[in-house]
C-alpha cells in the first residue's frame, strides 16, 4: 500500500455544504474525485442540483449505488423502518457503497463540517482512510458557505424553495412535521409512497413503525392535523420575531414539537 498513490475523495449529499466544499476545493486539489451515493429515493431537485454542480466543477460526479436497494434491506430488517435509533439506511445505502468505492488504497476524505458546527464527523474507521475538514480548519462558517454558493452561481438546492431543509431520501425520518406537510403538498405521490411503507410494515403484530415515530403519515395528513402543524409553525415564527431572536433555518421550518439537536441528520447523508 505504501507505493500506492493517495486518492482524494469528496462525498456529495446533494446538500449545500458538500456542494460548497466541492467548489472550494476545486482549484486546490486537481485530482479530486467526487462521489454521490444514490439511494434511488432522492428528490428530483437533488439530481438537478448535482447536474448543475458538475457543470461548475467541470468534472463528472461518480454515482454509486448499493448492491441491494432500500426495499431489499427493509425486508432483511423485518419491515423495521429506519429511524434516529436504527439508522440502517445510512450504513447499507451510503456507508457500504462508500467503502467499496474506496477499496484498500490510501484515501484522504474531505468532509464539509463548518467551523460553526458542534458535531464530529463520521466517516469510516478503515485504516486507509484519513478524514479532513477544510471548512473547520480554515475557519469557514455558514455565511462563507452561502457566499461560495452565490458567487459560483450554484445557489441553494431548489428543494429549499418549498421549505425542505435537508438532502437525502424524500422519506428521511429526520424531517420535521412541517416538512412532511410540505412534501405532501409538493410531491403527493412521494408522500403516498412513504405512507405505503408504513402500511406494508404495520400488520398489527408488535409495535408499529412510523417515519415520525409517534404519528403515522395517515394521521398527519388529515386536513385538520396539517392545519394544526402549519398553525404551530406560524405561531413559533411569530414568537421568535417578537423575541427578536436570530433564527436558524431549521428553527424557521420547525413546528416546535421537536428539538433542533434531534434533527441534525446523518452526516454522510445531509451535508
Amino acid at each position: 500500500m505504501a507505493d500506492q498513490p493517495v486518492r482524494h475523495i469528496l462525498s456529495l449529499s446533494g446538500g449545500k455544504d458538500s456542494a460548497a466544499l466541492a467548489i472550494y476545493m476545486r482549484d486546490r486539489v486537481a485530482d479530486m474525485e467526487y462521489i454521490f451515493h444514490d439511494t434511488d429515493k432522492e428528490l428530483p431537485e437533488t439530481y438537478e442540483y448535482l447536474a448543475r454542480l458538475e457543470a461548475i466543477l467541470g468534472k463528472s460526479i461518480n454515482k454509486t449505488t448499493a448492491e441491494q436497494n432500500f426495499d431489499h434491506w427493509l425486508t432483511v430488517f423485518g419491515g423495521m423502518i429506519p429511524s434516529n435509533h436504527r439508522r440502517w439506511c445510512t450504513k447499507v445505502l451510503k456507508l457500504k457503497p462508500f467503502e467499496k468505492y474506496v477499496g484498500d488504497s490510501p484515501v484522504i476524505n474531505y468532509v464539509a463540517i463548518r467551523a460553526d458546527e458542534k458535531r464530529g464527523g463520521y466517516i469510516s474507521h478503515k485504516p486507509n482512510i484519513t478524514t479532513v475538514y477544510p471548512f473547520r480548519d480554515d475557519g469557514l462558517v455558514k455565511a462563507d458557505i452561502l457566499r461560495i454558493l452565490e458567487e459560483s452561481g450554484l445557489g441553494l438546492p431548489r428543494y429549499t424553495d418549498w421549505g425542505r431543509t435537508r438532502s437525502g431520501c424524500f422519506f428521511c425520518f429526520y424531517q420535521q412535521k412541517i416538512e412532511w406537510v410540505r412534501l405532501k403538498e409538493q410531491y403527493p405521490e412521494k408522500f403516498e409512497e412513504a405512507k405505503a411503507y408504513e402500511y406494508a410494515t404495520n400488520k398489527g403484530e408488535g409495535n408499529p413503525f412510523y417515519w415520525c415515530d409517534d404519528e403515522s403519515l395517515a394521521e398527519l395528513e388529515r386536513p385538520e392535523r396539517m392545519e394544526e402543524i402549519k398553525r404551530n409553525w406560524l405561531e413559533r415564527q411569530e414568537k421568535l420575531r417578537r423575541n427578536g431572536r436570530k433564527r436558524k433555518l431549521i428553527n424557521i421550518l420547525g413546528d416546535g414539537d421537536e428539538a433542533e439537536e434531534d434533527h441534525r441528520g446523518c452526516l454522510i447523508c445531509q451535508l
